[in-house]
């Protein structure tokens, strides 16, 4: 089956641009696509398109392509995107503060459900629809409220004592834009996103003046 197939990690990374892809395509009121257009798209090339959908189980037909509405279902399925996740920010900074109000998290299975930080001006008040509390009851908030994943938008000296504790509390996926590693323990999801990082890649490839298209995605 499908399902038992080991996917490669750099497929997994680029199954949500497929996804935000079809999502495009089924707002046009397409019912299928090639593996042609998936990949412009997408930003990558058409046998890589054919190869990652075939740890699906997915070959589509041929002079047909891909039909959209099944296609979104298994990537949705495989993504672990059947039901909504529950979220919970660790710093209530601007980063914070604009992802959870970001209308992008509830479309794509996420729903914010607490937000913590360390500074009590903060603490009390609200940003999207949670209202902030203490980073010190973080644990037991973070059970009680069921989060499954912890975003981290800390600064960088504070990001592995919140990561440990969103750890103690059960979380077992963690999303860090602190600038700075995060180490976790075996058996949890860990993401590394450094804005800083991804800028000075950019200024790498300007200074070589190589072609944006010829730069892979982020992560």
């Amino acid at each position: 089956m499908a399902s038992a197939r080991r996917i490669p990690q750099a497929t997994v990374a680029r199954l949500p641009l497929y996804l935000r892809a079809l999502d495009e395509i089924a707002a046009e009121r397409e019912a299928t696509i090639s593996s042609e257009t998936l990949a412009a798209r997408a930003g990558v090339n058409a046998a890589q398109v054919r190869k990652d959908l075939s740890y699906l189980g997915s070959y589509g037909t041929r002079g047909v392509g891909y039909d959209v509405a099944y296609l979104v279902m298994q990537i949705n399925r495989q993504l672990g995107l059947g039901e909504a996740h529950r979220v919970g920010i660790i710093g209530a900074g601007r980063l914070g503060q604009a992802l959870a109000g970001y209308g992008g998290l509830p479309a794509r299975g996420f729903q914010v459900v607490a937000a913590f930080d360390n500074d009590p001006a903060k603490v009390g008040t609200s940003i999207g629809s949670v209202t902030i509390t203490s980073v010190a009851t973080m644990p037991s908030v973070m059970r009680d409220e069921r989060v499954a994943v912890a975003i981290v938008t800390t600064p960088a000296s504070s990001a592995q004592g919140v990561a440990d504790l969103a750890v103690e509390a059960g979380v077992r996926s963690i999303l860090n834009f602190a600038p700075t590693t995060v180490c976790v323990p075996r058996g949890v999801a860990i993401r590394q996103v450094d804005l800083g990082i991804e800028l000075q890649i950019l200024s790498f490839y300007q200074e070589h003046q190589i072609g944006v298209s010829a730069v892979a995605p982020a992560g």
